[in-house]
């Protein structure tokens, strides 16, 4: 892995601390890298009402729009348990407004990794 790849899941690591998860107990950090290797990280903020809930993936990539970065590379999840994840479908619809080829690397906190695209598991998303 490259030095950016290991600061990004270094970072992931770091804020998966910072979730806010009281319902499902279910902890999630993300790193999103830039095409120009800035790294924008971000954790899942629950809600009691549910669909208010902001995912791990959203958090930080309206981190780094907010900061005017629109191309992206690279995502890293990392997760508490024992089985990679991947982002849900409206995480997935919301990344494919700003790249269609995203690398992504799952990681659990055991220590499993997936690799995988954005292309990969979301081939047609919705376009305007």
């Amino acid at each position: 892995m490259s030095s950016v790849e290991d600061m990004a899941i270094a970072e992931a690591k770091r804020i998966l601390q910072n979730s806010y998860s009281p319902y499902s107990g279910f902890k999630v950090g993300a790193s999103l890298v830039s095409v120009d290797d800035r790294i924008f990280a971000g954790t899942n903020v629950e809600n009691s009402s549910y669909g208010l809930t902001i995912c791990a993936e959203r958090a930080a990539l309206t981190r780094a729009v907010s900061e005017g970065i629109r191309e992206f590379k690279l995502l890293v999840l990392v997760s508490e348990g024992n089985k990679c994840i991947l982002p849900c479908g409206a995480c997935l619809q919301v990344l494919s407004e700003f790249c269609q080829d995203l690398k992504i690397i799952s990681i659990t906190d055991s220590g499993e990794t997936k690799l995988t695209t954005l292309k990969e598991i979301f081939p047609a998303g919705f376009r305007l």
